[in-house]
């Protein structure tokens, strides 16, 4: 089980949950959709598990804890961070830009990186890539997944799976917010967030970047 070290008396049951919390926010879960991609059950990391029938706080298990840091690619020092500082809530800002002005042609470089005009900053979780931004949801294509008002992190240095959700830029200047269903060497498959339209799939040459979203502020 996660237990506090003796010495600390400012490690509580509620921050370790509240980190668990925070790691599923990244990944743009929810708690049973971390404990899901974990390959654990569904409930496991659900409100109704933290405390015992008998009325008394319970840790998660270190196995539970190992897995959810393994689907989320999030290493055990970032998850320290994240119970001993909130998350980086009030940290360092990174490049902030509307969702509809993101396709603008000097929005981003080559690499995917942010560049050119139009961008403000925002106070996110701190994560180890000096690259990351974040893009603020506009309209209600990306429903019931993501609403108006939502920020999301991106991190292009961050290793991109199926499952993850993704921000893709054409080499024509489209930018998606989808899926990553299926990846190879010729074809890039992209899953919908919002049931009402098609997925997509493009051509390997087509794309221009993706990057992997790894934090949500709903």
């Amino acid at each position: 089980m996660v237990r506090p070290p003796k010495h600390s008396r400012l490690l509580t049951h509620g921050q370790v949950w509240a980190a668990l919390d925070r790691l599923a926010e990244r990944a743009g879960l929810s708690p049973s959709g971390l404990a899901r991609r974990a390959g654990l059950d569904p409930t496991t990391f659900n409100k109704s598990k933290r405390i015992t029938a008998d009325g008394r706080e319970r840790w998660p298990s270190t196995e539970s804890v190992a897995k959810a840091l393994a689907a989320t690619n999030v290493s055990i020092d970032t998850f320290v961070q994240l119970i001993g500082d909130g998350g980086g809530r009030g940290g360092p800002s990174v490049p902030l830009i509307g969702l509809a002005n993101a396709a603008a042609a000097d929005a981003f470089d080559d690499n995917g990186f942010p560049t050119g005009k139009g961008w403000d900053e925002v106070a996110l979780p701190t994560i180890p890539d000096e690259h990351a931004y974040a893009l603020e949801i506009s309209g209600d294509t990306l429903r019931p997944v993501f609403r108006e008002g939502d920020i999301v992190m991106v991190s292009p240095s961050t290793p991109i799976r199926r499952g993850d959700r993704v921000v893709v830029r054409t080499k024509e200047g489209e930018v998606l917010v989808k899926e990553c269903k299926r990846r190879t060497a010729k074809t890039l498959e992209l899953q919908s967030l919002n049931p009402a339209e098609a997925d997509r799939t493009l051509a390997a040459d087509d794309v221009a970047w993706i990057a992997r979203i790894v934090w949500v502020r709903q």
